[in-house]
């Protein structure tokens, strides 16, 4: 089995409730949407076609315990589910970035012990542990709000995160909308990212603290250390 790869490289987390720590990012490549302000659109196509032992490979290499897979869109590739299951079951903290249109029962699977999911004891039942599932629930700036897939809210857990990007006040607005429908903040952790060179920190920081709003503030640090547009960071 392969899957189509973007990149692998090692950087600081620069989303998320981990945020700041060493992870080894794998960018599988494709997706199917279209943000207005999307950062990656190198990642739409191309990449190198590897098999799940080639990644893993690549990943030893970098001697870190915490994994990402973004693209793009992730679960867009079958392989996917495998390598999930690969880097579990060798010891990793597996972190998967999804943009919320596409269902996630099957990723969340993964959490359950496995002779579950496989439907026959090969392992003995063992749970595997250490995955987290960031959701990004797309606002009305983005373009594709109309995407969502919002049963997915539903198969979200403690472990997991919600992130909104946020392009202006409209989006704000928007998202607490969301977050009170859904009751978001009861559900999983909740994150809130100004579009970087669109919305400052301090003007979403602003809002956050004056609607006594239940969030964490989330800034891509990689941009502000090493700057926008550079690859591999």
């Amino acid at each position: 089995m392969q899957l189509q790869v973007t990149e692998i490289f090692k950087s600081i987390q620069g989303e998320s409730t981990l945020s700041g720590t060493p992870c080894v990012f794998i960018r599988l490549t494709g997706c199917n949407l279209r943000c207005i302000y999307c950062d990656t659109v190198y990642a739409y196509e191309g990449g190198d076609w590897l098999s799940i032992d080639d990644i893993l490979s690549k990943i030893d290499d970098y001697n870190c315990d915490l994994v990402e897979i973004t693209g793009g869109e992730p679960l867009l590739q079958d392989g996917v589910y495998s390598l999930i299951r690969a880097l579990l079951e060798t010891g990793k903290l597996v972190l998967i970035e999804t943009n919320g249109s596409i269902d996630i029962e099957r990723a969340q699977a993964l959490k359950q012990p496995m002779n579950q999911v496989q439907g026959k004891v090969q392992d003995k039942g063992s749970k595997i542990q250490g995955l987290k599932i960031i959701m990004d629930i797309k606002c009305p700036d983005s373009g594709m709000s109309d995407k969502i897939n919002w049963e997915n809210l539903s198969e979200l857990d403690k472990n997991d995160e919600v992130k909104f990007v946020i392009n202006s006040r409209e989006d704000y607005d928007w998202s607490k909308e969301i977050i009170k429908k859904y009751s978001l903040t009861d559900r999983c952790h909740i994150l809130m990212s100004p579009v970087y060179d669109n919305l400052t920190a301090g003007e979403l920081s602003e809002w956050i603290i004056n609607d006594n709003l239940n969030v964490r503030l989330n800034l891509q640090i990689h941009k502000y250390i090493w700057g926008e547009s550079v690859r591999g960071v």
